[in-house]
């Protein structure tokens, strides 16, 4: 088992794959907060994947390009370094960065239930904050199945929403917030579920990493815990007085240090047998 960790601060990464269950919750600039436990989880996934010289790896829903451009490093001028992205303008950001790098790395066009990869193709895949967003997470993770070549290694990571954590805050208050979050999440629980779509997949789970991601006290409720207690009160869960009462302990909690609030994001190391 891989040591827990702490750090860094709740997120959702936007969903770029799944159109028909597509969270509007956070944007993407609310992940800054988030981005030092997220590093965390991304050292230990590369550290486990040990891309190699020669190999060729892919990174499924690759932004930007920074993971991409880790293993471009990793496998070297013989290797063969890919980000799949659907999204056109975070497609196009991440080949310009590659041309002012003069990275090897490429970038297609594609998602996680259609890669344009083939068959047995690749020895190493990340897939990072992807299946939280999928209404069929079961094809996803045929997809990284298909594409492994066998004995290819592969980490998925997720957030599992089942596991948020909003103190202070009165009870019956913050249990609502969090329904609201769960329930507006397209595959809230994907983390604890990662194990069983990969292994239901074809593939061997070897070892299971973990982040307790903690939004940093000064950025006091934050804008999450905000926008979800909006929607806790349209869907008449809480009244307005009550999602106001909570932003202030909120407030209040984070003046005096008193407050926590976390997320803990799973990534699962796999790997397709021989």
């Amino acid at each position: 088992m891989a040591p827990t960790h702490s750090a860094g601060s709740p997120g959702l990464r936007p969903d770029r794959f799944d159109r028909a269950g597509r969270d509007q919750l956070i944007d993407i600039h609310d992940l800054q907060a988030a981005l030092p436990g997220i590093r965390g989880l991304r050292h230990w996934a590369h550290d486990a994947l040990a891309a190699a010289p020669g190999e060729s790896a892919v990174d499924i829903g690759s932004g930007t390009g920074s993971e991409v451009f880790i293993f471009a490093d990793a496998v070297g001028p013989t290797g063969e370094a890919v980000g799949v992205e659907p999204d056109p303008s975070l497609l196009a950001s991440a080949q310009r960065h590659a041309e002012r790098r003069n990275s090897a790395a490429r970038f297609v066009s594609g998602d996680a239930y259609g890669l344009p990869l083939g068959a047995g193709s690749f020895d190493v895949a990340l897939c990072e904050r992807v299946f939280q967003h999928l209404t069929a997470p079961a094809r996803a993770a045929a997809e990284i199945a298909r594409v492994l070549k066998p004995g290819g290694r592969v980490v998925v990571m997720d957030s599992d929403w089942g596991t948020a954590i909003v103190h202070p805050g009165e009870r019956g208050v913050v249990r609502e917030v969090i329904e609201t979050l769960v329930t507006n999440t397209t595959n809230p629980f994907s983390g604890r579920r990662l194990p069983g779509a990969l292994t239901q997949a074809g593939l061997v789970v070897d070892d299971i990493g973990s982040h307790a991601l903690v939004q940093d006290a000064s950025a006091g409720a934050g804008a999450l815990v905000a926008r979800i207690s909006a929607m806790a009160v349209a869907r008449r869960a809480i009244t307005e007085e009550q999602r106001q009462q909570l932003l202030d302990e909120l407030e209040a909690g984070a003046r005096s240090g008193d407050i926590h609030l976390s997320v803990t994001m799973f990534a699962v190391l796999a790997h397709k047998p021989q």
